[in-house]
């Protein structure tokens, strides 16, 4: 994959408050301003920091969410030169990947119907199912103190111009780097015209068979299918492209304003500096594979569209 000059611009900002740089803190000591270094050493690429995000956010603790920002010993890694697969792998309550600020994407809740882990119905947290207590920056904060990303970081696009591809938001815990919204028509040619990307997952039709039943309405993860040929990505909310950083072409997420927000499968394997230690984690499946109890949905997925142009 071959990076022109933006792709190290694209990281200077995030690396700026790196290991030599003074970090403002409390009464107490805790820090209070993001402090976030990216570096390269052999195979992988380094994200570490405090965790602390570097724009404003809502307020914490709030009614639909008791727990205050703290500090954290943020360290990932990511393979320098990621490798897919050849097959969609899907995770749980794990983060899906890291900003360039140091903030992980970790789309997640762990929020499941009558409080049951394995009814097979999780509550997705963009859907306002339950409150959560999101910032206009769609995050909150575990009880642990971490800030977390549930969806599109609206200020990590701040600085991106009118009719301008996506600016290089994050890496995913394959290496492969992270968007949001904005790509080229055709992926493959850098002056087609940029785009709103939207994703191919769509809501089934018809009721669920088990649990809360109720017609299909997005409340729970389990409410959709991806669609093939239906949106402009793949199930993993990826496609091969070029970007201003990578172009020679890569294989690249994008997050998006509809399902699934942050992709929930990996085309590449994730690296274990990602698994949540004594967490909940284990391993999970792409929406609309998982098999469920009961069979098959009923109603089956919506008339399919056809792709954009």
């Amino acid at each position: 994959m071959r990076r022109s000059a933006a792709w190290a611009m694209a990281l200077s900002a995030a690396a700026m408050l790196g290991t030599g740089a003074a970090v403002p803190s409390d009464s107490h000591g805790q820090e209070t301003a993001n402090r976030v270094e990216i570096t390269t050493d052999g195979a992988y690429r380094y994200i570490r920091g405090n965790g602390i995000p570097d724009h404003p956010t809502g307020d914490f603790p709030n009614a639909g969410n008791p727990n205050a920002i703290s500090a954290q010993d943020v360290a990932y890694r990511v393979p320098l030169n990621p490798q897919r697969t050849g097959r969609a792998t899907g995770y749980a309550l794990t983060p899906f990947g890291v900003a360039i600020n140091g903030v992980p994407f970790d789309p997640f809740a762990a929020e499941f119907w009558n409080r049951d882990r394995n009814s097979g119905w999780q509550y997705e947290p963009v859907s306002g199912a339950i409150e959560l207590g999101v910032d206009s920056a769609n995050a909150h904060v575990q009880p642990d103190g971490t800030y977390h990303y549930h969806g599109v970081p609206a200020p990590l696009l701040a600085g991106r111009a009118d009719g301008a591809h996506s600016p290089l938001i994050g890496f995913a815990a394959d290496g492969c780097p992270i968007y949001a919204l904005y790509g080229y028509t055709d992926p493959q040619d850098p002056g087609s015209p940029v785009i709103r990307l939207q994703s191919g997952y769509q809501i089934l039709a018809g009721t669920r068979p088990d649990g809360p039943g109720g017609a299909y309405d997005g409340s729970f993860v389990q409410d959709y299918a991806y669609v093939d040929g239906f949106g402009d990505l793949d199930a993993c909310n990826g496609r091969e492209t070029v970007t201003p950083e990578y172009p020679g072409g890569t294989y690249a997420y994008f997050m998006t304003d509809d399902f699934p927000h942050i992709p929930r499968c990996f085309v590449g394997t994730p690296d274990e500096s990602f698994a949540r230690a004594g967490g909940p984690g284990g391993p999970g499946q792409p929406p609309g594979v998982r098999p469920r109890p009961g069979g098959p949905p009923s109603g089956g997925l919506p008339p399919r569209r056809p792709p954009r142009e």
